[in-house]
């Protein structure tokens, strides 16, 4: 049986380009005892791969040269030697960009028996999902009636960061971009204030303007202007979850911090980053959590679909420019 994938053949500089990416075939070897062969149906691409492209370890191996690129995929089960899968179950793993993986079975999980379409545990029940709830509630801590602040919020991971948020009581205030993505927020009673064409101080001015009493949590997704203006706009004791810097993660030098760092003594916050795999194991919570208000249609969360292995590099690169409303998503045919 032929598997075809993605590889990158060199690590880029800035933002990487669509030619950097190569598919090529190979014939997988025949299935081993503790192997289970998958025929994937949904693939993943994250903001977190680019860090994988940079060839320097941080908190996850960066990706090989020309060997498969990895990330989270859906699929069913054509062929198992190992007793835990049989054919014809739906399987989650991290042996994306491919269309056929071969992997032993101690890396695969069974999808959670949760009435949902399986592509939502590639993301509003998946990493994505895992992250926005991991972030309010380890992380920031948050509390009833707290006023919060969320940037990219209508991606994945603030699109229900913010939804998680509001059932919290509080004033939520999404920040995000394009026109439809402001609008949606608006939909669903979030918030919305733009930070296109403006600098650190009109973006402050705007926040306040939406939120005069100040902000208890900050749900970190950006970094550059959006960490400056929030800065501005906390409360004493607010705290700051780290998610993501996407604002860098293409940047060629080193980015500057922001001018005003100084009101995180000012104003006593506190800040920490966090890796959603240091957190796995509170899985199950999240899903008692948030599952049944999915299944209900309490949470309403957007995909953005690509068809097809070969628009896999596409789905990728068009999440740094903002074409992606909610999870990002292949769908292989």
């Amino acid at each position: 049986m032929q598997s075809r994938y993605f590889t990158i053949t060199d690590y880029p500089q800035g933002t990487p380009q669509r030619e950097l990416f190569e598919l090529h075939s190979t014939e997988l070897p025949p299935l081993q005892d503790g192997e289970v062969r998958i025929r994937n149906t949904w693939l993943s691409v994250d903001p977190y791969m680019r860090g994988r492209m940079s060839g320097v370890k941080t908190y996850i191996d960066p990706f090989e040269l020309n060997e498969p690129l990895e990330g989270a995929a859906v699929g069913e089960v054509i062929e198992s030697r190992d007793a835990r899968f049989k054919q014809g179950d739906k399987v989650r793993h991290m042996a994306g960009w491919r269309d056929i993986a071969q992997l032993k079975a101690d890396i695969i999980e069974p999808l959670p028996e949760i009435e949902v379409p399986e592509e939502a545990y590639l993301g509003v029940l998946g990493m994505p999902g895992m992250t926005a709830w991991s972030g309010l509630n380890l992380i920031a801590k948050i509390r009833e009636g707290d006023n919060v602040l969320v940037s990219a919020a209508s991606g994945a991971v603030g699109s229900l960061a913010v939804q998680l948020a509001k059932a919290r009581g509080g004033t939520v205030v999404g920040i995000a971009g394009a026109p439809e993505k402001l609008a949606w927020l608006e939909s669903i009673g979030i918030t919305a204030v733009s930070y296109r064409d403006k600098d650190a101080q009109q973006l402050s001015a705007d926040l306040k303007e939406a939120c005069p009493a100040g902000f208890d949590v900050y749900y970190e997704n950006v970094g550059g202007i959006c960490l400056e203006a929030a800065l501005n706009n906390l409360r004493v004791g607010a705290r700051i979850a780290v998610c993501g810097l996407i604002a860098d993660y293409n940047a060629e030098k080193p980015s500057t911090a922001p001018g005003n760092l100084a009101m995180i003594l000012i104003r006593r916050i506190r800040m920490q980053g966090f890796i959603i795999f240091d957190h796995w194991t509170e899985y199950p919570h999240f899903l008692e959590e948030v599952g049944p208000l999915v299944t209900k249609g309490e949470i309403d969360y957007e995909q953005t679909v690509e068809e097809g292995l070969e628009r896999t590099p596409d789905a990728f690169l068009k999440l740094f420019e903002g074409a992606n409303k909610g999870k990002m998503l292949v769908r292989l045919q």
